[in-house]
């Protein structure tokens, strides 16, 4: 783990930052929270997005899930995650490794009974274990006031997808949805970062000049996008800021080609786990 800390320091003096809305000076940011999901294992994103965290000077952090799965670094991640966030949220690929890697494609699987593997070549018995309680004692969901929190959906928390074509394709899905809502949702899942609102309709953050406001008359689904493997064809490393009357989304350029590298030196993870993400897919 001190590695991993030596590493997340590097990253806050060389970390390449793609200035975005909201950017702050160093120092205090008390009103505002940053929202990070699916990770995968990619530590150079990780470390990358909390650099930009700490510069803004934002100290409380929530993980909407999937620490793990997919990427190299599953050990370091989900320790920097027990490390730097408040909460984390149970995701699928959590799930996985935890349980079963059940309905994965071939690559998936093989990448969640690996990481399991990992988890259990650690040698201090105290570490092994503190990783696998953490994994376990994952929240399925939260609430903060009116907002809900989770991985995937307010109907199936773990597992299923909110899409945005499906304000068109699935209105009846969207509505179900929106039922189960007081009033905000923050979501993961689907690695595309945007807002769902109750019209229904999906803005993604270019649309929304990177910011959305709140307001009392409309219910919204937030997803800050991916920070390890973006699916929205723009291969940056996505986050979200909330504060009391809006969030704001950013991207952050990091070193890919490390991740493609450690991928490739891993017989059990299929090199489309590395290369897809050059392409944000």
């Amino acid at each position: 783990m001190a590695d991993d800390l030596v590493q997340f320091e590097k990253a806050g003096d060389e970390a390449q930052v793609e200035p975005g809305p909201g950017d702050t000076a160093a120092g205090s940011a008390p009103n505002a929270t940053a929202l990070i999901s699916d990770i995968h294992a990619n530590l150079e994103a990780l470390t990358t997005v909390l650099a930009d965290i700490e510069k803004r000077g934002i100290s409380r952090i929530l993980c909407l899930g999937d620490i793990i799965g997919y990427g190299p670094d599953p050990c370091a991640c989900i320790d920097l995650v027990a490390q730097k966030c408040e909460w984390a949220l149970m995701g699928n690929h959590d799930f996985a490794v935890l349980y079963e890697p059940t309905s994965f494609n071939p690559s998936a699987e093989s990448a969640a009974f690996w990481t399991r593997q990992q988890f259990e070549l650690e040698k201090d018995p105290v570490a092994r274990r503190k990783r696998w309680e953490y994994l376990g004692n994952l929240k399925i969901r939260e609430r903060i006031g009116n907002a809900l929190y989770v991985h995937a959906s307010p109907r199936r928390p773990i597992n299923e997808y909110i899409f945005p074509d499906d304000v068109i394709t699935a209105p009846s899905k969207m509505a179900q949805i929106f039922d189960r809502i007081e009033h905000r949702c923050f979501v993961g899942h689907t690695h595309v970062a945007g807002v769902f609102t109750d019209e229904p309709d999906f803005y993604p953050p270019a649309d929304l000049d990177g910011t959305y406001h709140f307001s009392e008359r409309e219910k919204c689904i937030i997803n800050p996008g991916s920070v390890g493997q973006p699916r929205d064809r723009d291969p940056r490393a996505s986050y979200a800021v909330l504060f009391p009357d809006r969030v704001e989304f950013v991207r952050i350029a990091y070193d890919i080609q490390a991740v493609i590298d450690k991928v490739k030196k891993i017989d059990d993870l299929s090199d489309f786990l590395g290369l897809r993400l050059l392409e944000g897919r």
